[in-house]
């Protein structure tokens, strides 16, 4: 069955749902009153009542990403709507009210009907298409005189009066903070503040619905959200960790990588947060898992004490030690080297070597990683400076140099002057505004954001970098057989586990978040940097070799 429009997707679901209930806004969707035959009607019906999701596959076959990503409207798995309603089943007591604050075609709420047979169920949604798609489905399966569905903003919505407890579940919509209008972002600081709670203009709309949750839920409440998993470790973040502290009741986070794609059409790392409001428990748990069948339900992981949890910034240094107590064989990268993202230029096209500064001191030039594509393009060693960029870096005190030089870099500044390059933030912070002050060369080198793993190099010319990489610094004096291992032991074991996985796909790791990667110990490592150096010397006798001309 092929639905062809939006337009044909609201019709087809107004045929189902009764019409009496729909909102002005679900009306003004079908005004145009769209004919959509008996058969498409029932077939839809049929696969709805067998457990398809018709709707909302439809909905994001017609919608494109970007309108979609506007709203945060990013659907779950049914797998793990599944594991998060069996966790709810599990609690003490059956909830008198669902509430999904953002239910998109409905599937928390179709599956939360079954499970809760005697519970009146609430679905919010700002999209009326959503609406309408809930309502037909809860129509075809019987439910809808238990459920109401409001189009309104969640942030907006006031609970009915229930006797017993009101269960929070869903995905709540992912909008980044740049696309929230300043009034909510009022709202969010204003409202955390009454809460007793410090917040940034920085958070996205996930943390809102989790704020307006703590706002309006009661003691005996209880949730399960997904979300981003963002949260664990951005400054912003700490709203959110601060109310599963105090008030919220944080008893679990389960942290699903990328790969499993806990959000459809999505390449972001998603973490499921439960929470008892007013009673929390002793201990957070807290485990990473590789995709959604591994979840298993929600009921394990690493206990993580709350006096150890609410002062730490990064949660996820939870996971890492969890995973470090499984394999005593493997040691912190961190133990042995300091990482450093590179140098802020403040304009790059000001200080990388152009026609326009080709005229000045090549001693003042120094070969650069400029671009992710250099250490990617590489593979695993640097070796060739003719393929990369210069970057002037000029000295601090211009008095000293001679004559010709010190006049060639003068009326170079004078130009950058009137470009206005040194009234930018960058140069107004340095030292000089003029000295971009490249940090030393580090015998290491990876990217740190990109739809793949980090891509580590070995850094055999002495290359500095920009802020487009970090630099791995060791901690002692190491041998280069040393490094070619430790280059090469990263650059075939590390995946995008570890770091964080935006929207898109895109995942970040941060200085501290390589520091944090799990490598073999020294004594390991300095087994496979006898085999790199005897495999360096077997390849340099066979080019020796290849190279004799007979006798």
């Amino acid at each position: 069955m092929i639905i062809g429009s939006e337009t044909t997707l609201a019709a087809i679901a107004a045929r189902m749902a009764n019409s009496r209930r729909l909102t002005a806004k679900e009306r003004a969707l079908v005004r145009d009153r769209c004919v959509v035959s008996e058969e498409i009607v029932s077939t839809a019906s049929a696969r709805i009542a067998n457990g398809e999701d018709v709707f909302g596959d439809a909905f994001l076959s017609l919608r494109s990403s970007i309108a979609r990503r506007e709203l945060g409207a990013v659907y779950t798995p049914a797998k793990i709507i599944e594991t998060m309603i069996t966790w709810a089943k599990s609690e003490n007591a059956a909830p008198s009210l669902v509430v999904d604050p953002g239910c998109g075609s409905g599937s928390y709420l179709v599956a939360a009907a079954a499970a809760f047979p005697e519970a009146r169920l609430l679905g919010i949604d700002i999209d009326p298409l959503a609406a309408l798609m809930t309502r037909a489905r809860a129509a075809v399966l019987g439910f809808a005189d238990r459920l109401e569905v409001r189009v309104e903003d969640y942030r907006k919505t006031k609970l009915p009066k229930v006797a017993g407890a009101t269960l929070f579940i869903g995905n709540p919509p992912y909008v980044r903070h740049h696309d929230i209008e300043p009034h909510w972002k009022a709202w969010y600081s204003a409202t955390a503040s009454r809460l007793g709670f410090k917040a940034s203009q920085l958070a996205g709309l996930h943390l809102h619905f989790f704020l307006r949750t703590r706002e309006i839920a009661q003691p005996g409440d209880y949730g399960a959200f997904i979300t981003s998993s963002e949260w664990l470790d951005t400054n912003y973040g700490s709203t959110l960790r601060a109310m599963l502290a105090d008030g919220l009741g944080g008893t679990s986070v389960h942290v699903i990588a990328a790969e499993a794609q806990p959000f459809a059409e999505a390449m972001t790392t998603g973490a499921i947060t439960t929470f008892r409001v007013g009673n929390r428990p002793d201990v957070l748990h807290m485990r990473a898992v590789a995709s959604a069948e591994d979840l298993l339900g929600l009921g394990s992981g690493q206990p993580v004490a709350w006096s150890d949890a609410t002062p730490t910034a990064r949660w996820s240094e939870f996971l890492q030690q969890h995973r470090s107590r499984r394999n005593d064989d493997m040691m912190e990268l961190g133990e042995l080297f300091r990482v450093h993202r590179g140098q802020v230029t403040g304009n790059n096209a000001a200080w990388i070597e152009g026609i326009h500064n080709a005229h000045l001191p090549r001693r003042f030039f120094y070969p650069t990683i400029t671009k992710a594509k250099d250490l990617i393009k590489a593979g695993a060693v640097l070796s060739d400076v003719s393929v990369l960029r210069s970057l002037l870096d000029l000295p601090n005190d211009l008095d000293g140099l001679p004559a010709q030089e010190k006049k060639a870099v003068e009326q170079y500044l004078k130009v950058l002057r009137n470009l206005g390059v040194h009234d930018g933030y960058v140069a107004k912070n340095r030292r000089v505004w003029w000295s971009v002050n490249l940090k030393q060369a580090a015998p290491i080198l990876c990217t740190y954001m990109a739809r793949r793993a980090p891509a580590f190099v070995r850094n055999r010319v002495g290359a500095r970098h920009i802020n487009i990489a970090h630099g791995l610094y060791p901690k002692e004096q190491m041998t280069d057989a040393l490094l070619d291992a430790i280059a090469l032991w990263l650059g075939e074991n590390v995946t995008v586990q570890g770091g964080r996985t935006y929207a898109g796909g895109l995942t970040k790791f941060e200085p501290r978040e390589v520091e944090r990667i799990r490598i073999p110990r020294l004594d390991r490592l300095h087994g496979l940097a006898t085999e790199t150096l005897e495999q360096r010397r077997a390849d340099r006798r066979h080019r020796n070799g290849e190279r004799r001309v007979p006798g």
